[in-house]
């Protein structure tokens, strides 16, 4: 068993390679927090965070990541299968991943009003969110476990998408039903 402290959790948004292997190659890149935002889960999950918008253009269609795997790794996640550290603790031994090296520009994600789950055939419309943003909720892992966490109305379905395959998108794929989930602390 993992064991963590009630000191605050400090996240990072992860993308994945699309195969599931158990090589540390599997991280393709990752962005940490940047700016005047916190790094605890709830002092950046929330609607126009300079940090979640940029990292959320990344998986549009003009982004470097469409339709990638994602999670949102916590410092007092599991540790990997097979290894004796999590992921956000794995990409240390990577900053050649860090995509916070190339100084990516802040963008407006407003026109990008869904949030798609390939792999669940699921999508969230961020426009029914009026504070917290879905998506460092949906693929977080670890929470619960420190300061900062979320905790509150919506807290089963934290960590739901993580690792799975994600895109931001203008349009509503055919044939792919809406997770609804209504955040609220």
């Amino acid at each position: 068993m993992y064991i963590y402290s009630i000191m605050g959790q400090y996240y990072m948004a992860i993308i994945l390679h699309e195969n599931d292997s158990n090589e540390p190659e599997y991280i393709m890149a990752f962005l940490e927090v940047f700016g005047n935002t916190g790094m605890k889960l709830m002092e950046h999950s929330y609607l126009e965070n300079r940090f979640v918008n940029t990292f959320e253009y990344l998986l549009t269609k003009d982004g470097l990541f469409h339709k990638t795997r994602v999670v949102w790794a916590g410092d007092y996640a599991d540790p990997e299968k097979g290894y004796d550290m999590n992921l956000n603790h794995i990409t240390e031994k990577y900053p050649d991943k860090s995509l916070n090296n190339l100084k990516l520009p802040v963008r407006n994600t407003k026109d990008y009003h869904y949030i798609v789950n390939h792999t669940k055939k699921q999508y969230v419309d961020k426009q029914k969110h009026k504070v917290y943003h879905p998506l460092p909720l949906l693929t977080a892992e670890g929470n619960g476990r420190g300061g900062g966490d979320f905790r509150g109305i919506g807290e089963d379905l934290i960590g739901i998408w993580a690792r799975d395959l994600l895109s931001v998108e203008k349009v509503i794929p055919d044939n792919y039903t809406e997770l609804i989930c209504k955040f609220s602390e």
